[in-house]
C-alpha cells in the first residue's frame, strides 16, 4: 500500500484540478441533500398533519378537497349525538364543524399573499390536539389567530404579525388575537377567524367539514352514521387518509425536484469525469515507475481512490457547511400550507454516501484506465 501522504502530496500537484473536483462535489452533494430535505419536508409535514384518530365528514363527492366541500349546519350536532365513544374531555363531545376557505389577505404594509382561513369555534381544539395559543387568546368576533409560520407566507418578519397587529380579508379587517403553533403540520400558516365571522364573508350558510375526534368508537361507527343519514349527504374520510391523497397530489412535484437535481448533477459528474481522465492520463508512466519498483496495480488503483476521495469529502463537508446555513430551517411555502427544511440524520447519510460515491464510483473508471496498459508500453508512454 501507498502511504496516504502520496495521495495528499498529489491532490496539490493541480490546483486548479483540485477546486474543480471539490466544486463539482459539493455541487452534487448540496442539491442532492436539498432534494432530500425538500422531499422529506412535504412528506413530513402532510404525515404530520393528519390524525389516525380524527374522522373528517364531508360533503358526497367532495373527499379530494375539503375546500370544495359542503356540509348542512346540522350535521355537527347530529354526528356528536348520534356517534358514541367520541372523545369528550371535560364532558364537551369532540365534534368541529368548521368552514375552510382559501383567499388572499393583506397586512399592513400592501403585502398581499393567498392563505387557508379556517371558521372555527372553541370546540376546534378539541379535535386538533397539536395546536397551541403560545401567544396571546383565541379569536372572537372581529378577530384572527394567525399560525406561527404565517409571516414567512408574507415574506416579512414575524413582528408584522403580532398580537395587536391587524389583517385585511377584501376590505374587513381584523385584529390578530394570538398566534398558535401545531408543530409539524400545516396548521401554523393557517389564519383561523371567528366561524360566524367567516361565513359572513365568504357567504355560507353550511360548513366545509365536520371533524369528529374517536375515543372507544371507530372509524366504522361514523361510516354507518353517514348512511343512516342520507338526507346529510355525507362521506367520512380518515383524517390521516385525506392527507396521505394530498401527499399523492404533490408527487409530481417531488419527482420535478429529483429529475432536476439529476440533471444537474449528471453534469458534474461528467465534467468531473473529463477532468479526472485528462488528469490521470498524464500520470500514466508514474504508474508504471511504481508498478516497475514493487507497487501492484491493486495498491495503485486504492491509492488513486484514496486521492479522490479526499477532495470530493471535502467538497461534501463544504455542501453540508453551505446546506447549515442556507437550508437547514428553510421555509417553503405551498398552497396548502408551509413546511420547513430540516437536516435530519438521514438526509446527512444521504449526502455523505453521495460524496462517497463519487469519490469511489466516479474515479474507477478513469483509474482503470490510466492503470491499463502494460508495464512496457506505459513507461514509454510521454
Amino acid at each position: 500500500m501507498l502511504p496516504i501522504t502520496y495521495a495528499i502530496r498529489n491532490l496539490f500537484r493541480d490546483p486548479s484540478r483540485l477546486l474543480q473536483t471539490v466544486g463539482g462535489s459539493a455541487l452534487v452533494v448540496l442539491l442532492v441533500i436539498a432534494a432530500a430535505a425538500l422531499t422529506r419536508g412535504m412528506e413530513g409535514v402532510l404525515e404530520a398533519t393528519g390524525s389516525a384518530q380524527n374522522v373528517i365528514l364531508v360533503g358526497a363527492g367532495s373527499e379530494e378537497s375539503i375546500e370544495r366541500s359542503e356540509v348542512h349546519l346540522d350535521a355537527e350536532s347530529a354526528a356528536a349525538t348520534a356517534v358514541s365513544g367520541l372523545s369528550s374531555p371535560l364532558g364537551i363531545t369532540a365534534a368541529s364543524g368548521e368552514i375552510l376557505y382559501m383567499a388572499p389577505l393583506t397586512i399592513a404594509g400592501g403585502h398581499e399573499e393567498p392563505a387557508l382561513l379556517r371558521g372555527v369555534t372553541e370546540k376546534a381544539l378539541l379535535v386538533h390536539t397539536r395546536v397551541r395559543v403560545i401567544e396571546g387568546a383565541y379569536p372572537s368576533p372581529g378577530q384572527v389567530m394567525v399560525g406561527r409560520l404565517m409571516y414567512r407566507r408574507f415574506g416579512v418578519e414575524a413582528l408584522d404579525l403580532a398580537p395587536g397587529r391587524t389583517i385585511a380579508f377584501g376590505k374587513t379587517e381584523f385584529t390578530i388575537s394570538g398566534i398558535f403553533e401545531a408543530p409539524g403540520t400545516v396548521l401554523e400558516s393557517e389564519v383561523w377567524f371567528d366561524r360566524n365571522d367567516l361565513a359572513t364573508l365568504t357567504q355560507r350558510d353550511t360548513l366545509s367539514a365536520v371533524y369528529l375526534r374517536l375515543d372507544d368508537a371507530e372509524f366504522d361507527d361514523v361510516h354507518v352514521f353517514t348512511l343512516q343519514r342520507n338526507d346529510l349527504e355525507l362521506s367520512a374520510i380518515r383524517e390521516d387518509k385525506y392527507y396521505e391523497k394530498l401527499s399523492s397530489f404533490y408527487a409530481p412535484i417531488r419527482a420535478m425536484t429529483w429529475v432536476t437535481a439529476a440533471l444537474v448533477a449528471a453534469g458534474a459528474i461528467f465534467g468531473g469525469l473529463n477532468t479526472l481522465y485528462a488528469a490521470f492520463a498524464s500520470r500514466i508512466r508514474e504508474m508504471a515507475t511504481l508498478q516497475s519498483i514493487g507497487y501492484t496495480r491493486t495498491a495503485l488503483l486504492l491509492s488513486l481512490v484514496q486521492e479522490s476521495l479526499l477532495a470530493t469529502l471535502t467538497g461534501t463537508l463544504l455542501a453540508f457547511v453551505l446546506a447549515m446555513f442556507f437550508l437547514d430551517g428553510l421555509s417553503i411555502p405551498l398552497s396548502l400550507g408551509t413546511f420547513t427544511m430540516e437536516l435530519t440524520p438521514g438526509i446527512i447519510l444521504t449526502g455523505l454516501g453521495t460524496g462517497l460515491a463519487l469519490g469511489t464510483f466516479g474515479t474507477l473508471p478513469p483509474a482503470l484506465r490510466c492503470l491499463k496498459p502494460a508495464l512496457p508500453v506505459a513507461l514509454r508512454s510521454s
